[in-house]
């Protein structure tokens, strides 16, 4: 493999990665899916939380959507007793991801050794009583861009996402057999995984006969709501000494954004934010696209992967389409395995997160039946891709 100093010169690396329990309206609160996975990513790293001087989360308080923060950051300092030589939380980031990213700064800088990142959701059990559209933006007033789409019955990123997709078809011939190509991926990978949400098997034949939400995406091209919380630690390379794992290294970040964030006026159409975090990820690295063993790419819709797969640099721009046909290529036998866990689509809306994890649980060999081959090395992850977009490679260098 390649050497890569990246934008950390190799200080910033993950040691410890904890899940809390997933599943659909568990009744749970935030807060204590949250706790459960700080504890296990805690432990996993062979610390105690007296030795965590640093927590990082997205979204941060004052979110309105009901479930879509589980906890804020002092909620959590405040269960756990932790004492934080740095702190952080913020919407103003790249993607779920953004976190992680400021956090590997954090400690290449000196403001800490170890940092605990998380990010929790209760959507299921926050929209039990009251369906989907409870969570879509609480009470206050809809986004900016709402005031536009709403007016024709445009409400959710179902909606917003259709329009491009639409044209994306039209322009380089992307099908629907394509699209559900990545959704029969993920359950089958989410079949081997006892965590996942739905494991039953799903047919190109279920998909195509699924109903439509908005044209062209249908029920199994949208991510699953779920009760969840992802945790990891990022550290300092030189406080991993004498820890029970091999740390993982950030090689590189994606955090570039170069046009409006919005789902609809970039000045090409079958482009997202995941072209623009994909391009400052390369220029960061000498790592190349052929480099990477297996990706974990963002699903909250089928589409977004299929954005990811072409900004990444995996295939040429407008033939994503082709490189997941049949759904060879993205097994976990094929040249490029994709979202081993089952993704979002299929294990549960962890919001980016849950990539990650999966990507540290592949690198240290704990995958168990969909584990990916032996000598793998190094995983891209990618979170959001709509309007904003974070993306990471990680290496077990």
């Amino acid at each position: 493999m390649k050497n890569s100093g990246g934008p950390f010169g190799g200080r910033a690396v993950l040691s410890g990665a904890g899940k809390s329990q997933v599943g659909r309206r568990l009744g749970r609160t935030g807060l204590d899916l949250t706790v459960e996975a700080a504890l296990r990513a805690i432990a996993d790293a062979g610390l105690e939380p007296d030795d965590i001087d640093g927590v990082a989360s997205y979204p941060g308080p004052g979110v309105p959507d009901r479930g879509f923060s589980g906890a804020t950051v002092h909620e959590l300092r405040n269960v756990l007793g932790l004492s934080s030589r740095w702190f952080i939380s913020s919407t103003e980031t790249a993607g779920q991801l953004g976190p992680v990213i400021e956090a590997c700064m954090a400690v290449a800088t000196g403001l800490a050794e170890h940092v605990l990142v998380f990010r929790s959701v209760w959507e299921s059990t926050a929209q039990a009583d009251k369906g989907r559209a409870s969570v879509l933006f609480g009470n206050g007033r809809a986004p900016a861009h709402l005031e536009f789409f709403g007016p024709f019955g445009a409400v959710s990123a179902a909606n917003w996402l259709a329009m491009p997709a639409q044209r994306y078809m039209y322009d380089h011939g992307l099908t629907r057999e394509q699209l559900g190509a990545i959704a029969v991926n993920a359950r089958k990978h989410a079949g081997l995984n006892p965590d996942a949400i739905f494991r039953d098997p799903l047919t190109m034949d279920d998909y195509l006969n699924a109903r439509m939400i908005s044209e062209p995406l249908c029920l199994f091209d949208c991510d699953i709501p779920c009760d969840g919380a992802t945790a990891v630690i990022v550290s300092r390379r030189e406080a991993t000494a004498g820890l029970p794992k091999p740390p993982l290294t950030v090689e590189s970040v994606g955090t570039g954004m170069f046009e409006r964030a919005t789902w609809d006026q970039r000045r090409d159409l079958t482009t997202m934010a995941a072209h623009d975090a994909a391009t400052t990820l390369w220029e960061r690295t000498d790592l190349r696209p052929a480099d990477v063993d297996f990706a974990q790419l963002y699903d909250g819709f089928t589409f977004l992967t299929i954005q990811w797969l072409e900004a990444l640099g995996f295939c040429e721009h407008g033939r994503a389409g082709d490189f997941v046909d049949g759904g060879h290529r993205i097994g976990l036998d094929g040249d490029l395995p994709l979202n081993t866990s089952g993704g979002q689509l299929s294990g549960g809306r962890l919001h980016g997160m849950g990539f990650l994890h999966e990507a540290c649980v592949q690198l240290w060999g704990e995958g168990g039946d969909r584990q990916v081959r032996k000598n793998a090395e190094v995983a891209a992850v990618a979170a959001g891709g709509g309007p904003v977009a974070g993306a990471m490679l990680v290496s077990r260098r």
